[in-house]
């Protein structure tokens, strides 16, 4: 994990860095010596967390407050950041819709593209291009064990995620003698703020237990520069195996869904 900002620059941008997993990456890098530039819609915790940021570790830290489901999110963060080259980019932002596909509106469906797919998409095609000018750069894009099957009531968020591992799989070859790493990082279950607000409930002994957003990050400065995508915990890749490689597509997707049933309980 050690040496990262010396193999790739001085500053990293984390997307979605309000809490959770995006505010353990921000503080990981900022550990490391990198500035961080702040994304998420909401500017209060950003600023906290940037003024945490520069006590501890002696950074600089920027806010940029950005709804990413708006459409020229973008342009916005290129506009507020100005001449400011970034090294390290971490797409953590993500929304998602527990239940059944029909119940709620297209809206949030859109949303959850948008904000999941497309703006990311819009993000590593500047962030990225700018980063193979200089042959160095550095890209985490956080998809999710959610987009290794079908997920029942949990449809288009799935979906996204496993556009997230395949766009940046092919990314991982294009640029992978270019000086740029990327990796795509399958976290399952992460005791984040919003995966705790679900209250989700425990529904096998064998399910694994989920990880702290540190050590995801953890591992995945650990795994960054030698794969194109791996899956985060060793319980999680026990689970996957077992889901992958052992059982029917069909037997899978009916696992997934029912788990997720019983963990919110869903009337089906």
């Amino acid at each position: 994990m050690s040496g990262l900002k010396a193999k790739y620059g001085q500053t990293a941008m984390i997307a979605g860095a309000s809490e959770g997993l995006g505010a353990a990456y921000a503080t990981a890098l900022a550990k490391q010596g990198f500035d961080v530039v702040l994304i998420a819609r909401r500017v209060e915790p950003l600023k906290a967390l940037a003024a945490q940021l520069e006590s501890d570790y002696k950074v600089q830290g920027t806010v940029i407050a950005c709804d990413l489901a708006d459409k020229d999110a973008t342009e916005q963060i290129k506009l507020a950041l100005g001449d400011k080259q970034i090294d390290f980019l971490v797409y953590n932002a993500c929304v998602s819709y527990i239940g059944p596909f029909l119940e709620t509106d297209i809206e949030t469906h859109l949303r959850i593209a948008e904000v999941n797919m497309i703006t990311p998409m819009k993000m590593l095609y500047h962030f990225g291009a700018e980063m193979l000018k200089r042959r160095r750069g550095a890209i985490v894009m956080m998809a999710s064990m959610a987009g290794l099957q079908g997920s029942g009531y949990l449809s288009t968020y799935g979906a996204t995620k496993a556009f997230d591992r395949i766009f940046t799989e092919g990314l991982w070859y294009e640029w992978k003698n270019k000086g740029v790493d990327i990796i795509a990082c399958c976290a399952g279950a992460t005791a984040t703020p919003n995966y705790l607000n679900t209250n989700p409930k425990k529904t096998s002994m064998f399910e694994p237990k989920a990880q702290i957003p540190e050590d995801v990050v953890e591992e995945c400065f650990t795994k960054i520069g030698q794969t194109p995508s791996y899956i985060s915990g060793s319980s999680n890749r026990f689970a996957s195996f077992l889901m992958q490689k052992l059982f029917s597509r069909k037997t899978a997707v009916n696992m997934m869904g029912d788990t997720t049933t019983k963990m919110y309980g869903i009337k089906n």
